[in-house]
């Protein structure tokens, strides 16, 4: 049987030296070659080139083509989207120093109830009498409810000298003398250049749960300078005169 692939004898070693040739001829990549041709070219060159070196370079050309195309568009838009998106920013409300150390009068903290529109995790501005706006990056570092309870406690505490404060809930009527809660209707900053406060808050003898006192409370801060953190400091010391308010009533 002949292998040859039925060539002449005079044609076999013409044959085999072009063989030769390109089996030694290395096969440089298409970009290299013919730098200008376009994907999807059907053209003589490539169709030859095609044939000796096979499938396997037009696709490592076609894949490298793609990835020096597209890599750097894709590099651009995450160096862009990394650069335009400046992350969410957490604030904590915080009383007007430590709390107390040691015992004294039992003080329960709570429930402390929001207006809807301040149940949520974002900082809330009033632009105008009838509209709000949610800064979507500018957040309470945890629940807003607990973190005024906790600051009312720290604040009562400091002014009723007592150590012996508990935010509400807790097990036992009887472990404690009075109980204040409070409804919180406003807490916001404005366009003015103000925050905000409108509270109502009960005290409660316990564990009898006799109404002592019941009032409203209204006030507002100036901001010492453009910012959420300063509205959230402004905030603060509305609390803090809010626990004055509470605590002259709970002597």
């Amino acid at each position: 049987m002949r292998r040859d692939g039925g060539l002449p004898p005079w044609n076999r070693r013409e044959s085999l030296q072009r063989q030769s040739w390109n089996s030694r001829r290395p096969c440089s990549p298409l970009w290299i070659m013919a730098p200008d041709i376009a994907v999807g070219d059907t053209s003589i060159f490539m169709k030859s080139h095609l044939r000796r070196c096979g499938n396997v370079t037009w696709s490592a050309a076609i894949l490298l083509f793609s990835m020096t195309k597209i890599l750097p568009l894709l590099f651009a838009c995450l160096l862009a989207a990394g650069c335009g998106s400046g992350g969410k920013t957490f604030y904590m409300l915080s009383p007007d120093g430590p709390s107390p150390s040691g015992g004294g009068r039992a003080i329960g903290v709570g429930p402390v109830l929001l207006a809807n529109y301040l149940d949520r995790p974002n900082l809330v501005i009033q632009e105008s009498e009838n509209s709000m706006s949610v800064a979507d990056d500018h957040r309470w570092a945890g629940d807003l409810s607990d973190g005024i309870a906790r600051t009312m406690a720290t604040n009562l505490g400091r002014r009723l000298k007592t150590g012996n404060v508990r935010v509400y809930p807790w097990q036992r009527d009887s472990e404690i003398d009075q109980q204040v809660t409070i409804d919180i209707r406003q807490l916001h900053g404005g366009s003015d250049g103000y925050a905000v406060i409108e509270a109502s808050y009960r005290v409660y003898s316990l564990p009898s749960r006799s109404l002592k006192a019941s009032r409203t409370f209204n006030d507002r801060e100036p901001l010492e300078k453009d910012g959420y953190q300063p509205l959230v400091a402004a905030q603060s010391r509305l609390l803090a005169r809010l626990a004055d308010s509470i605590a002259a009533s709970m002597r």
